[in-house]
């Protein structure tokens, strides 16, 4: 059976209510927490973005057993990699040897803000392999320098670190993704319940690492509410991946998702009361091979979600598992 995890979407949420429903699902029973790092909200609807390091430092602070992951942050642009290696070296520190750190080649919503441009997903995926060199490097002690071709480094110490470096997990969204993941990361991240992405990153070199997968669901007493929510806040999506990562800003999306339909968002969203209906999505993410499966609750009602999680749809998942 795969470990669970409860997943926090910033752009939905104020810090405190972050703080909050973390704490709510570590005594739920979820295993690990992850948490986007944006700069932008997806859509105005979603109306949030607070600072994702300064949540991870509270949530270091107020958990004592839940995992936490950043799912996922962008060490290329926005941020340094020098700047991700000591944020993750600390956050490792706080939460007691926790943290995972989860990183991706990101997103021109977030990442265009420090007017450097935006580069086609190629030079982005190498971005991603040289800033994975600085940041290990920088996790060995001493005094480290750097020269790629889109990265540098010059003479970074960091005096602070944890006896034992946060694992790195790589999301991937494609094979050459996956095989990057494979090759350089500790851990795979996936938003999709493909099988593929599991296999490339397993022949690459992840062969017994973590898998983890993300699904978005939308708990509601009453379906048609369910419905009405998603597509409100989780319509962004409904374009796939090549469309998610490029456009600039919040009323872009809005513009390109404004045609989404209800049967649109319920093929990618489960939703509603009904807890096979979420059972059965989630368990497409297990049959794939993912070991670890964040659910996002799409939406306000994240005290109903974790009621609803630990009242039938986790009892429901160990039955189905059991069956098997």
């Amino acid at each position: 059976m795969p470990r669970f995890g409860y997943s926090m979407i910033c752009e939905q949420s104020t810090p405190q209510q972050l703080v909050d429903n973390c704490r709510r699902a570590e005594a739920t029973g979820f295993d690990f927490a992850m948490i986007s790092d944006h700069f932008h909200p997806w859509l105005e609807s979603q109306g949030q973005s607070p600072f994702t390091w300064s949540v991870l430092g509270a949530l270091a602070e107020t958990t004592d057993r839940i995992e936490l992951i950043t799912g996922v942050t962008c060490p290329t642009m926005r941020y340094h990699p020098a700047v991700v290696a000591q944020a993750a070296a600390t956050v490792q520190l706080m939460s007691g040897g926790r943290f995972t750190l989860g990183i991706g080649a990101g997103e021109r919503l977030n990442e265009h803000v420090v007017a450097r441009g935006w580069p086609p997903d190629d030079v982005r995926q190498e971005m991603l392999a040289e800033a994975i060199e600085i940041i290990r490097r920088l996790w060995q002690g001493g005094f480290q320098s750097y020269r790629g071709r889109h990265l540098s480094l010059e003479d970074a110490r960091l005096y602070t670190l944890p006896d034992q470096p946060p694992p790195i997990a790589v999301a991937a969204g494609g094979p050459h993704a996956a095989r990057l993941a494979g090759e350089l990361g500790d851990a795979l991240i996936a938003v999709e319940p493909r099988s593929d992405l599991v296999e490339g990153f397993r022949r690459a070199g992840g062969e017994g690492r973590r898998t983890y997968g993300q699904i978005a669901v939308c708990w509601a007493a009453d379906r048609e509410a369910a419905v009405r929510t998603a597509r409100e806040m989780w319509r962004f999506a409904v374009p796939g991946w090549k469309v998610m990562a490029e456009l600039p800003n919040p009323v872009n999306f809005e513009a390109a998702t404004r045609i989404v339909k209800d049967e649109d968002i319920t093929e990618l969203v489960p939703c509603g009361p009904d807890p096979h209906v979420h059972a059965e999505a989630i368990r497409a993410f297990a049959e794939a091979g993912f070991t670890d499966i964040a659910v996002v609750q799409a939406g306000p009602e994240q005290e109903g979600f974790l009621r609803f999680w630990e009242t039938q749809l986790s009892p429901l998942l160990q039955e189905m598992a059991s069956a098997v």
